[in-house]
């Protein structure tokens, strides 16, 4: 009996989330504030995505919380929103957050209803252009019209610690492809050659990616060469908006290992991969 109700206890703790569910006995802290005084956070750094596992707590594809029925999405692939954010400090410093590890305020850390944990996000201020960059691995804010709770440092950082809440847009990042934006070296020879239009053969090919920069696409193709057996291709085609260079995998003859592929390349970040037919 006793370990069946520190069992029920564990649980309630890495589904407690943030700052807009009610306080309990664990809290020593009525109501939430920042530090006793003002602390200077201008040398922390924003995080750094990275290709990450889903954590094993705080992705339960649906869970309730006062009254109201979430559902945690797949995938961040593709997600953007505009509303409401807020932040959360002092109270809940030192607590467990949803997926287990550790609230600290003075990290760029921040909590999300819906997106699977962990997730990178931008963050803009839509008031004054400011812009974070943090990592979600909690869940949060339960009041209508936030889409968002930044720690501490987050919201000093988008300046928004006097007013509490902010309007924002949540982007979220795909590891991968913003590594590889960010590279700044010295031209490389790559073993990927960059096919124009309908260059390459007939037949279905899966697309993993579609970049503005040829290098970002090159850099991207050489790591799939490494760890898939089929071959992958930098497809450049014409758009109005200017030249894009899209990240094929294939062809793909056999459709039974499509499914596969997707799973083993969503694992290593690269979502949202389809498959495109060419003539």
């Amino acid at each position: 009996m006793k370990f069946l109700i520190l069992s029920v206890s564990i649980i309630a703790l890495l589904l407690s989330g943030c700052s807009s569910k009610p306080s309990s006995s664990r809290y020593s802290i009525k109501y939430d504030h920042g530090p006793a005084a003002k602390v200077d956070v201008s040398h922390v750094k924003d995080a750094v995505p990275k290709v990450e596992p889903k954590s094993r707590g705080g992705n339960k594809s649906n869970y309730k919380v006062l009254g109201k029925r979430y559902s945690v999405m797949s995938s961040s692939n593709g997600y953007k929103e505009r509303g409401g954010a807020s932040w959360y400090g002092n109270k809940f410093h030192g607590h467990l957050t949803s997926n287990g590890e550790t609230y600290d305020m003075y990290k760029m850390t921040a909590a999300h209803k819906s997106l699977p944990i962990p997730t990178y996000v931008k963050v803009t201020n839509l008031k004054n252009g400011r812009q974070v960059i943090v990592r979600v691995n909690d869940r949060g804010p339960f009041h209508k019209g936030r889409i968002i709770d930044l720690s501490y440092a987050a919201a000093s950082k988008l300046g928004m610690l006097r007013s509490g809440t902010a309007a924002v847009e949540v982007e979220a990042i795909n590891p991968v492809t913003w590594n590889a934006s960010k590279v700044i070296s010295a031209p490389q020879v790559s073993r990927v050659s960059v096919a124009q239009g309908r260059a390459l053969a007939s037949g279905s090919y899966l697309q993993v990616g579609a970049y503005s920069a040829q290098i970002s696409a090159r850099k991207v193709a050489n790591q799939l060469n490494r760890d898939f057996s089929v071959a992958a291709h930098v497809n450049s085609v014409n758009r109005t908006s200017g030249q894009l260079y899209r990240v094929l995998l294939g062809p793909v003859k056999n459709h039974e290992n499509v499914d596969i592929m997707i799973e083993k390349l969503d694992q290593r970040g690269f979502v949202g991969a389809h498959l495109v037919d060419l003539p």
